[in-house]
């Protein structure tokens, strides 16, 4: 919060005008610091506050008031007594997923921005019954790095996440990103990361760091692996680059066709790289998956809901065919804009609802770390358009576009401009 300018009461005091707007001006400052000392998080999140939450996040200035793309709690929804002031809660269903994704810093860094442990602060509120992460924990992906450095690194992300977390209770199931495991390769088929793959799975298989998952299958954990979760099957790949080779593929697809997967009530599959483009600087095929139609098109045999993946610094809520798409965002540094569109990039956090006999299955609550709002799906492009393929929004189908929409599309990529 910005402080009193005293030289400037100095000034209108001298000038006779102090009077009732400083008098005004110093009751919402007493005000808002009585909230924020009423609790650590609550005070983070005033501290943090740009502009007031019936702003469209980034639009307009505090002068124009819009309206809120908050919804309201019900009467049923009654939040947790110590939850920050304005946070919305959404109703319970079934069963409900915290997804937190691209926690780290720099190239090396042990450090983590504030908008990580406000996201994992808010667990207490939010109360969910399983986090699962996007991967990119740690800032890896550089040779130079030693040994010491990435343990090092591996025990701060253990301090500001996988701690908290174990700590709540709570399993968390993840996937490695390329900063944490890249499985770039060398010309002569080694890893080039190696060192940082070893170390993480010596984290990982840490008992101190056990995740807290009851395993199906534990692969070549932790870089692809299954679990299961109050009638949820999870299938976690290695999508640390944009290749996963034929064996890894021939694994996840029995995996898949299991007797265990297709008996759970909905399947997920978690993996860093996204199948489609959908931000600004990720637009290249080094960014998403090889073969997306055809990996798209195995995830849909075996009946998967919602692929999971991080990498591109944004958030977008899609889905192409049958398949939903949760490009999560970033808690960490580098947010992007999306492709197409004006909105400015911000750091997200997703909840998601799951109601098994809703014909939607899936409710999403997703909160603009920078104050806590809820962003509107609305604001959100109706379909991205990247090298290659759509991505429609989740509640538009390929029916919906309008003819410009269409023409649109298909000027920017031709003949993939198809559901």
């Amino acid at each position: 919060m910005e402080e009193p300018n005293i030289s400037l009461l100095i000034f209108y005091n001298t000038a006779g005008v102090l009077g009732a707007k400083i008098m005004q001006r110093r009751k919402v400052i007493l005000g808002l610091l009585g909230l924020a000392s009423s609790s650590g998080l609550a005070g983070a999140y005033w501290a943090s506050r740009q502009q007031p939450s019936h702003l469209a996040p980034g639009i307009g200035s505090p002068r124009a008031a819009l309206p809120s793309p908050t919804p309201q709690p019900t009467p049923t929804v009654v939040p947790h007594p110590d939850a920050p002031h304005g946070l919305y809660i959404p109703p319970r269903r079934d069963l409900r997923l915290l997804v937190i994704s691209d926690m780290n810093g720099i190239y090396g860094s042990v450090e983590y921005d504030p908008e990580v442990d406000r996201g994992i602060g808010l667990i207490p509120y939010l109360q969910p019954d399983i986090v699962l992460g996007g991967g990119d924990m740690v800032a890896g992906q550089d040779p130079r790095l030693s040994e010491e450095r990435i343990r090092a690194m591996w025990a701060a992300f253990d301090r500001h996440v996988a701690g908290p977390i174990r700590a709540a209770k709570l399993p968390y199931g993840f996937t490695l990103g390329n900063h944490d495991a890249s499985c770039a390769r060398t010309t002569r088929g080694g890893f080039l990361f190696q060192k940082e793959r070893d170390l993480a799975r010596e984290f990982w298989n840490d008992p101190a760091h056990d995740p807290g998952l009851n395993f199906v299958d534990r692969g070549d954990f932790p870089f692809y692996y299954t679990f299961e979760k109050d009638d949820v099957f999870y299938l976690v790949w290695d999508a640390t680059c944009n290749y996963i080779p034929p064996e890894q593929m021939a694994w996840a697809e029995a995996a898949l066709a299991s007797e265990r997967a297709q008996k759970a009530k909905l399947r997920i599959v978690i993996g860093h790289l996204p199948l489609y483009a959908i931000t600004v600087g990720r637009d290249d095929p080094g960014e998403v998956l090889l073969e997306a139609d055809a990996k798209r098109a195995l995830l849909e045999k075996y009946r998967v809901h919602t692929y999971i993946s991080g990498h591109d610094h944004g958030y977008y809520p899609g889905h192409k065919g049958q398949l939903q798409l949760l490009h999560c965002g970033i808690l960490g540094s580098g947010p992007r804009p999306l492709l197409g569109s004006p909105l400015p990039p911000r750091k997200t956090l997703t909840l998601i609802d799951v109601d098994f006999e809703s014909p939607d299955v899936t409710y999403y609550t997703t909160y603009h770390m920078r104050d806590l709002s809820v962003i509107d799906q609305a604001e959100l492009p109706r379909f991205i358009t990247g090298h290659n393929g759509l991505v429609l929004r989740r509640d538009v189908n390929w029916d919906n576009l309008t003819p410009q929409e269409i023409a649109t599309c298909q000027a920017r990529i031709g003949s993939l401009c198809r559901d």
